[in-house]
């Protein structure tokens, strides 16, 4: 029997030869000082398009210098990194691929080190624990961004999504999950602020609002994915204390935007937040539109979550990394190799 994951699917202008996604996954591989990326990238994405992925979804990428949380991201802000990603695009196009860019901006979690000596940008002044990715230093203190700084990065968002499209992008990604910047506004831990921005509920995600809204203005909202997030990276056990709430506050933004595909962000597809359902499941109940799935994912779950409607589309991570023949071994049923971080994330494959 043909695996639900290999039918072709039509979402908005994407033709898709599947329902196999290319989870986003931050690799580190782009020039550090200038945010560019080679042809170790370009040959890395072409690959995957070969394998026959329906929709690739980028590393997260810079929309400015101070979004950067770790060594090696790549950004969307200048003419010279749109000039490299444009080639990427162009492999990907050219094996039948759809590509899409996710916007990733760190807020808090970084340090001046990687931000050209500025301090990190957060709704409020409340430092993160722990340990910046890579750089090993404990995270500086942010910023409170100002009204002004607010603008200033929601145009930032807006002209990096323009620079996707002028690069050959079929879309963006905006990543409002895992406790960055976007999801620092969205969160009362993060957010202690008293203007429009903070406070209520409503108003903490004013700030996504105004993100998805711009982005959405410069490319088309059909042409824009949002990623969110119950959990937080830099607190693992943090949860929501009434999903249902939280859930029904964000869709509702989602639909006065007019965004048509979401990504809820979990570790774990199948793990249970609410009345014995689980995020997807929950999210399900009041969105008709297009869902993807990722957490972990086996194809074998992730083609029933789709033949029972819970899901459209399901994204890989790690097993993409250490299968770049993902899809033709499903095709052929042959077994996949088991993700190894010493392997396969340290290297480009």
């Amino acid at each position: 029997m043909k695996n639900e994951l290999l039918n072709p699917i039509k979402i908005g202008d994407w033709n898709l030869r599947n329902k196999i996604v290319m989870a986003p996954m931050t690799r580190s591989f782009a020039d550090n000082n200038t945010g560019t990326v080679g042809e170790d990238i370009v040959a890395y994405y072409r690959r995957r398009a070969k394998d026959g992925i329906g929709l690739i979804i980028t590393e997260g990428i810079n929309p400015s210098p101070r979004g950067k949380g770790t060594f090696g991201v790549p950004g969307l802000y200048s003419d010279k990194q749109v000039k490299t990603w444009r080639k990427v695009t162009e492999a990907v196009h050219a094996e039948g691929g759809t590509i899409i860019a996710q916007l990733w901006h760190s807020g808090r979690l970084t340090h001046h080190d990687l931000t050209g000596g500025y301090p990190p940008q957060a709704p409020s002044t409340v430092r993160a624990e722990g340990h910046v990715h890579r750089l090993r230093k404990p995270y500086d203190e942010p910023e409170e961004m100002s009204l002004y700084d607010i603008e200033q990065v929601i145009d930032q968002f807006a002209l990096a999504a323009r620079n996707a499209i002028s690069a050959g992008f079929d879309g963006v990604e905006v990543h409002g999950a895992h406790g960055y910047l976007i999801d620092q506004f969205n969160w009362e831990v993060t957010n202690k602020r008293k203007d429009n921005y903070g406070g209520n509920l409503s108003n903490r995600l004013l700030f996504m609002k105004e993100v998805l809204t711009a982005v959405s203005e410069a490319i088309g909202p059909e042409k824009t994915i949002i990623r969110f997030s119950e959990i937080k990276d830099d607190i693992p056990s943090y949860r929501w204390e009434n999903p249902i709430e939280l859930i029904k506050a964000y869709l509702s933004v989602f639909k006065e935007v007019g965004i048509h595909i979401l990504h809820p962000s979990t570790n774990d597809f199948t793990e249970t937040i609410f009345n014995r359902r689980t995020l997807h499941q929950l999210i399900r109940q009041y969105w008709d539109g297009p869902i993807i799935g990722v957490g972990n994912l086996d194809p074998d779950t992730a083609s029933d979550a789709i033949t029972e409607g819970t899901i459209d589309l399901a994204a890989f991570g790690r097993s993409l990394l250490a299968n770049p023949d993902f899809v033709k071994k499903m095709e052929e049923e042959l077994p996949l190799i088991p993700y190894n971080s010493e392997r396969h994330l340290q290297n480009l494959i």
